[in-house]
């Protein structure tokens, strides 16, 4: 049986453009589970990747290839309803977005994976959070 986990923008953007250690633990950990996330992040995956190509981080093709690759991604988009009450209760330690993730994480007693480490660190997350090894 297929586990879920929770993928947020940066774990996804660092699958699909860091070849280096984070990027790789990033793929590997996403490859096997059921992804679901919030339907926010495939635009601020776009967002980053756009950001990346105009500053000249990374080029128009490989921003083109990052982008469609993130259209091909498998993973479940849950809307802002479904997930709205438990982001609401973080809001005094976490941004909206990142509590988008972690009360989706919560609700489908989910681990969420994340290069933030930040977001561990975090009261009153409850969810299993994964991070990169350091």
């Amino acid at each position: 049986m297929t586990s879920v986990a929770v993928c947020d923008a940066s774990a996804v953007v660092a699958a699909l453009l860091d070849g280096g250690p984070s990027g790789t633990w990033a793929a590997r950990r996403l490859r096997h589970d059921r992804l679901v996330a919030p339907h926010l992040m495939p635009f601020e995956v776009a967002n980053i990747i756009r950001r990346q190509e105009l500053a000249g981080t990374i080029g128009r093709s490989e921003g083109e290839q990052a982008h469609a690759d993130l259209l091909d991604l498998d993973v479940e988009l849950w809307p802002h309803a479904a997930v709205a009450r438990a982001a609401w209760g973080h809001r005094h330690n976490l941004s909206i977005y990142d509590a988008s993730y972690v009360g989706l994480a919560d609700e489908l007693d989910a681990p969420l994976v994340t290069l933030d480490a930040r977001i561990a660190r975090s009261p009153g997350v409850r969810c299993a959070v994964e991070t990169p090894p350091t």
